[in-house]
């Protein structure tokens, strides 16, 4: 079940993000506690975003200069989201993760009005950083969706058509993730097993996400995603006790 979960992940963060609402849950069924889950879940994930970002390479040709100051600015985010994890007490992600999942579902499913009302505005690099290393935060903290809050930002601040975007969008999750997954290796109860499974099942994932790009139609999987999504959170929200 895991390993179908990060295929399918794989295949969804290249196209249009939000994979870890298909892990993570997976992830709890198997008897994982939530903080367990969340680590291996960033660590696992990261070898199909560096796979997805691969099948993109022909778009960021041209582009990397752009690609690593939003790298070096995700890194930054997801080690200041790593610590905040590790920092705060357990009960307070347990907590938050209904609301985390929520949200994020939520986002799938407006992610292409957000794209349309930012498609018009002035661009700015340097919001594009500042926005990314938001982002960033979130994802060393969670992650969930943090593909579809790239695309928002960088819809907003960046020049380019949708698959270079898509392009940034999934190297710059998968530093994310990879940078907060260091810290977590050091200082975090990582499931080995789980994170073996996650990563072989989520490259193969990747790459196909990347060869299908644009051709699959979004609007269906983003809903599929968000109407998941919620119900994991509802299922998560009635088992936390306050």
């Amino acid at each position: 079940m895991v390993a179908a979960a990060a295929f399918l992940a794989g295949v969804i963060n290249s196209i249009a993000g939000a994979g870890s609402l298909l892990t993570f849950p997976a992830l709890l069924t198997v008897g994982l506690p939530p903080l367990q889950a969340n680590v291996s879940n960033s660590i696992g994930l990261v070898p199909g975003s560096l796979s997805g970002a691969w099948g993109y390479r022909a778009e960021l040709r041209g582009h990397l200069g752009q690609a690593a100051r939003l790298c070096i600015a995700s890194g930054i985010g997801g080690l200041i989201g790593a610590a905040l994890l590790l920092r705060l007490p357990t009960r307070v992600f347990e907590l938050v993760v209904p609301a985390l999942v929520a949200g994020s579902s939520i986002l799938v499913l407006v992610q292409g009005r957000i794209a349309a009302r930012f498609s018009s505005r002035r661009k700015n690099s340097r919001a594009a950083l500042a926005g990314v290393l938001v982002v960033g935060v979130y994802g060393g903290y969670f992650g969930a969706a943090q593909g579809i809050m790239l695309l928002a930002v960088m819809g907003l601040s960046l020049d380019g058509p949708l698959v270079r975007l898509n392009g940034y969008k999934t190297l710059v999750a998968g530093v994310a993730n990879g940078a907060s997954g260091v810290v977590f290796v050091f200082l975090a109860p990582v499931s080995w097993p789980h994170v073996l499974v996650l990563a072989v099942a989520s490259l193969f994932g990747g790459r196909l996400g990347a060869t299908l790009g644009v051709r699959v139609p979004e609007g269906a999987l983003r809903a599929s995603i968000a109407i998941f999504g919620l119900l994991v959170a509802a299922r998560l929200a009635l088992n936390v006790r306050f």
